[in-house]
């Protein structure tokens, strides 16, 4: 599996090379963070326990900005939240620094509305690696384009938060992303060498990894009970790294639930919707929505059909 997917993607790359598909922008900047990332793991011995631990800190804290922030406050609506916890969110994802507010949730929201179609900006369909990153570094299919001029997204320019963000882009996640984690660990007496390549540089692309495994593993490989007829999978592994998301099937079943999963912490391993639930312990976030009646009510009705099924 693993060398076919990689003669794949070699066999991609050569064609879109041949046929001027290629964002060379984007491809060299991926290029270039990962020899960053690189020399972050290079770097790790040299780090002091307060930079790694801080590193290590940073996974779940700018990944909230993807996973709870742009994608399930954002994207979805799941839940709504008070201005502090969003202007929270906000520099935690400018902190993951996977463009801005605005952008991510234009190109997820399409992706949900064409799945897997020529319309969706990482569709699976395309290959494990496309889905996975080659889809940032190809110029976007007309189709993609096209759905995405075709979808309304003034309710995002109607929050502040999303607004400040989209004024200060790039800098400002430039400047959360990299030059933060440099900066804060002179406070305990690292260089800002080590600060910039290991909880910044190495941080963010594995963090960038851990949230685009969404995009591929979960839409490779799992169960698929609450949908089969749908390429999204229940996946474990990739709600650890990806801290809750893996719960694909769930999701793309029912994308408006804040949990992102049929249960809760105890049964799926869901960080995200702790911190989501932290924050409506604080008073800041409210109306969060749930599906499980839904699926409650169609299980009732598959149920109700099987006996047919069988008669038939």
């Amino acid at each position: 599996m693993v060398l076919k997917v990689m003669k794949d993607s070699i066999d991609a790359c050569v064609y879109n090379i041949k046929e001027g598909n290629v964002n060379w922008f984007m491809s060299t900047y991926l290029t270039l963070v990962h020899v960053a990332a690189a020399v972050g793991i290079w770097s790790i011995p040299s780090c002091t326990w307060q930079t790694l631990l801080f590193a290590f800190l940073l996974w779940p804290l700018s990944g909230f900005g993807i996973t709870a922030g742009v994608h399930r406050l954002w994207s979805h609506r799941a839940y709504q939240a008070k201005l502090p916890f969003r202007l929270v969110l906000m520099l935690l994802n400018s902190i993951a620094n996977q463009g801005s507010i605005y952008h991510w949730t234009r190109d997820h929201r399409v992706h949900h509305k064409h799945s897997e179609t020529n319309s969706d900006p990482h569709n699976a369909k395309r290959g494990f690696f496309f889905a996975h990153m080659g889809w940032l570094m190809l110029k976007k299919h007309p189709d993609v384009i096209k759905a995405g001029k075709d979808m309304d997204f003034s309710d995002l320019l109607m929050d502040p938060v999303v607004r400040l963000q989209r004024l200060l882009d790039p800098w400002l996640q430039l400047v959360m992303c990299f030059a933060f984690p440099a900066f804060m660990c002179q406070l305990w007496g690292d260089s800002l060498w080590n600060g910039y390549f290991v909880p910044g540089a190495l941080r963010y692309v594995y963090v960038f990894h851990c949230t685009f495994l969404v995009n591929s593993a979960a839409h490779f490989f799992g169960d698929r009970h609450y949908d089969s007829n749908i390429w999204p999978a229940e996946n474990p592994i990739v709600s650890f790294f990806a801290i809750g998301e893996g719960w694909h099937n769930w999701h793309h079943k029912y994308p408006f639930d804040y949990a992102a999963s049929e249960f809760g912490i105890s049964t799926q391993y869901n960080p995200t919707k702790m911190f989501i639930d932290l924050g409506a312990s604080m008073g800041q976030v409210y109306k969060r929505k749930r599906a499980t009646e839904a699926w409650e009510l169609l299980k009732e009705k598959r149920a109700s059909q099987e006996p047919k099924a069988k008669a038939e």
